[in-house]
């Protein structure tokens, strides 16, 4: 019997011993976002109602880096993804702004050209997908005869910068129709 242990000690020894754990794998920003299955944050919309405009040309010279969601002057903006307020604004270009971070902080979504906030929502605040925080407007460099959501996707900024990610498509990243949670 203790020679049987001794060789199974052995054996178990030239095989590298038991196997640790490996740490899962990180996904992928790709991966990451297609399992958070994010919502069109406007509600009624369908995310095949989307226009890509993400790559198309702005004053300056510069390209647009968001998709611009066109309804009604105070259709119900919706929370895309479960997460966190990070900020409650007002700046020249965006107007009525909000961002709000996913949970784990890894992205960003703005939200620009509100015409009013949710009324009692402040910056620390928790939100669901779905979750109302706002209304379609035309506030900050939007036409006026053209309310719509400026909706960016953007990865966290280094060190926080939640103003200064990098911009992604959020096109292939919206799987569910806006609905009121």
């Amino acid at each position: 019997m203790r020679r049987l242990l001794v060789l199974a000690l052995v054996t178990i020894a030239a095989c590298g011993g038991p196997r640790a754990e490996t740490a899962p794998r990180t996904l992928s920003d790709a991966e990451y976002l297609q399992r958070r299955e994010l919502m069109v944050p406007v509600q009624g919309v369908r995310p095949k109602d989307l226009r890509d405009t993400f790559s198309a040309p702005r004053s300056g010279g510069r390209a647009h880096l968001a998709l611009d969601i066109l309804a009604k002057t105070g259709t119900r903006v919706l929370s895309a993804d479960d997460g966190v307020i990070l900020r409650i604004t007002k700046n020249e270009l965006g107007g009525k702004v909000m961002y709000i971070a996913d949970t784990q902080r890894r992205f960003v979504y703005y939200y620009a050209h509100l015409d009013e906030w949710k009324y009692g929502l402040k910056e620390g605040d928790t939100v669901k997908r779905g979750q109302l925080i706002g209304s379609v407007g035309t506030t900050g460099n939007a036409p006026k005869e053209t309310p719509h959501l400026h909706f960016q996707l953007m990865r966290m900024g280094a060190g926080g910068r939640y103003w200064n990610g990098t911009p992604i498509n959020p096109i292939p990243y919206l799987k569910r129709a806006g609905d009121e949670r």
